[in-house]
């Protein structure tokens, strides 16, 4: 029987490293970024058609589009370091393509092509019948019998994806508050979410998508420029934003993320500390092994443990002792939720 095992987090929790160990298990299907490759278009209510789920996943990411565009791309965006035939300033990059299919494939546009001819044939379902079927295609394609699928800034996404797949197993990997936040103040894509959630606040919408065009011009300039479909890239990467506002981003995800996974059956879900994976990886990748069905084979766990790099461990220590303290006290929610969640 094929499992379905979704490993969420705040991101910046070594997460990327473990979707590469993942998908050195010879009978795990990795699906690195599908969610966040989707975003909200991932699951319509009703049912829909194989042409129209292919175009969810097919219809190029708008706001990863307009980061590549404005020149601050994520460095998990993997397409455009090997370049097809698909390019944002031309066709646009298929959601499923930026960050899914280099993962599995050194054939990103070839795959592509061949998931188009099967998919847009299927019939009606729901989107998460379809997401199923999809599983089981990649499964018979690469010739794995598990599936995980691993995104940063996922702990949001539970409740959804427990109602859409009610069987489905979930890993909660996390890493020490300080450190994570400080690597998210230095990250791309978490200083634009930062300062998204600020316009946010500042104008009571629930999403970027909702904004009327009155509370676009009630902006300040920075902010309201980050909306165009390109904008200036040091807005992103030259401001001063504070570290310890960060924290607070990390402890506000994982107090929420916390509760909502305390709603998932204990025999669904499980942790996995990043200093944990550091400090004892194949005692860890055993553990995850099992949950996630598949036999942690010796070969996967020498392989895994020589993937991992401790360098980046401990990193908030070396800042001034007024910020770290000040990273610290913010985090401090989020530490008592995740030492509740282990006990």
């Amino acid at each position: 029987m094929r499992t379905l095992t979704f490993v969420v987090g705040t991101g910046r929790s070594g997460s990327t490293a473990l979707s590469g160990i993942v998908n050195a298990h010879p009978d795990v299907l990795s699906l690195n970024e599908l969610l966040s490759s989707v975003q909200s278009r991932g699951f319509p209510a009703g049912t829909l058609g194989g042409t129209e789920f292919w175009r969810l996943l097919a219809d190029p990411n708008p706001l990863f589009e307009r980061m590549i565009r404005s020149g601050v791309p994520m460095p998990e965006f993997v397409y455009p370091r090997r370049p097809g035939r698909f390019a944002t300033d031309t066709t646009g990059i298929p959601a499923l393509s930026l960050m899914v299919l280099p993962h599995l494939t050194d054939d990103p546009d070839g795959l592509f092509d061949e998931l188009e001819k099967q998919v847009c044939g299927w019939p009606e379902r729901t989107a998460a019948g379809h997401y199923e079927a999809l599983f089981g295609l990649l499964c018979t394609r690469f010739g794995r019998g598990a599936v995980v699928e691993r995104s940063g800034y996922s702990l949001e996404r539970v409740p959804l994806l427990r109602q859409a797949f009610p069987q489905a197993r979930f890993v909660h990997l996390f890493r020490d508050g300080p450190d994570c936040a400080l690597s998210m103040s230095r990250h791309t894509g978490y200083r634009l979410i930062f300062l998204l959630r600020d316009i946010l606040t500042q104008t009571g919408a629930a999403r970027v998508e909702d904004l009327t065009e009155d509370q676009v011009r009630s902006l300040p300039p920075e902010l309201s420029q980050l909306l165009a479909e390109r904008f200036d890239s040091a807005l992103v990467l030259d401001r001063d934003l504070p570290s310890a506002g960060f924290a607070e981003l990390w402890s506000d995800i994982v107090v929420r993320g916390v509760a909502r996974l305390g709603e998932v059956p204990a025999p669904l879900r499980t942790t996995l500390a990043y200093e944990d994976l550091l400090d004892e990886p194949r005692e860890e990748l055993t553990r995850l092994a099992r949950f996630i069905g598949v036999e942690p084979l010796p070969r996967w766990l020498d392989a895994g443990a020589a993937l991992l790099d401790g360098g980046r461990r401990g990193a908030s220590r070396r800042l001034p002792p007024a910020e770290l303290a000040a990273l610290r006290e913010h985090c401090a929610p989020g530490t008592r939720a995740l030492a509740g969640d282990r006990r």
